[in-house]
C-alpha cells in the first residue's frame, strides 16, 4: 500500500500525553483524526502510512469547552481521537514523526 493524500487528511497528528504513553505499553498509539473519519478509514490510513498491521481502532469525541479570553467568550473546537491497537510485533515511534 502506498500513502495517498487522503491518508494525511484522515490522520492529523499523534497525541503525546501521559495517558497515551500508558496506552503505548499495551501496543496502542493515539492519533488526532478528522471528525468525519470512520474506523475503516483510520485503519487503512495507519496501515498505509506506517506499514504496520492494525488489530483494532477505538474512537472518542471530545466536545470543545467554552473558555474566556480577555472577557470574551470563545469555544475550543471538538476533537476526535483514535486509539489504534497494533498487532503484536508492530510498533510506531511517534516521537520521530513520519
Amino acid at each position: 500500500m502506498s500513502a495517498k493524500a487522503e491518508h494525511y487528511d484522515v490522520i492529523r497528528k499523534p497525541i503525546i500525553t501521559e495517558k497515551s504513553t500508558m496506552a503505548s505499553e499495551n501496543n496502542a498509539v493515539v492519533f488526532e483524526v478528522a471528525m468525519d473519519s470512520t474506523k475503516p478509514q483510520i485503519r487503512d490510513a495507519v496501515e498505509a502510512l506506517f506499514g504496520v498491521k492494525v488489530k483494532a481502532v477505538n474512537t472518542s469525541i471530545t466536545k470543545g469547552k467554552v473558555k474566556r479570553f480577555r472577557g470574551l467568550k470563545g469555544r475550543r473546537k471538538d476533537t476526535k481521537k483514535a486509539y489504534v491497537t497494533l498487532v503484536e510485533g508492530n510498533t510506531i515511534d511517534v516521537t520521530t514523526g513520519l
